[in-house]
């Protein structure tokens, strides 16, 4: 999918920084920023991106209700945002197919440019504070036009 190596592009053009949006019910919209990068998703193999987000956190609670986010991508003024439904895979989340969660969250994590020198140290830190792997099928790109 071509568009998704510009996204590629541009993630690694920025530090794999991203903004994430979920619209909320009353319309208004949540974002942040977050480490993101290209993957696919573990379940289907369809294509997208996806990113770690922390438990208890608003922007979770959404992804679990509204099912759907954005994740815009940019570096300098080139720009693409990746949207469709979520798919999320952490402890307070059933594990679809009996995904290991660890591993799914550690390969968002490089994914997103990251590297770790202690993976047990990473794994317990990750499963303390319920972090969950967000993945997000690109079912829409915007590219900068």
């Amino acid at each position: 999918m071509a568009d998704l190596e510009l996204v590629r592009d541009l993630a690694e053009g920025d530090h794999h920084l991203a903004v994430v949006a979920i619209a909320r019910s009353d319309g208004s919209v949540q974002t942040s920023v977050v480490s993101a990068g290209v993957i696919d998703d573990p379940v289907d193999a369809s294509h997208g991106v996806g990113f770690v987000a922390n438990g208890g956190t608003s922007k979770l609670r959404l992804l679990r209700r509204i099912g759907r986010a954005t994740v815009t991508f940019k570096s300098g003024f080139r720009w693409a945002a990746v949207s469709g439904p979520v798919r999320l895979v952490g402890p307070d989340d059933p594990s679809p197919d009996g995904l290991d969660v660890p591993s799914t969250i550690r390969s968002i994590y490089r994914a997103a440019g990251g590297e770790h020198s202690d993976w047990d140290a990473f794994d317990r830190v990750m499963a303390e504070e319920h972090r969950c792997a967000v993945f997000v099928r690109a079912e829409r790109i915007t590219p900068t036009s």
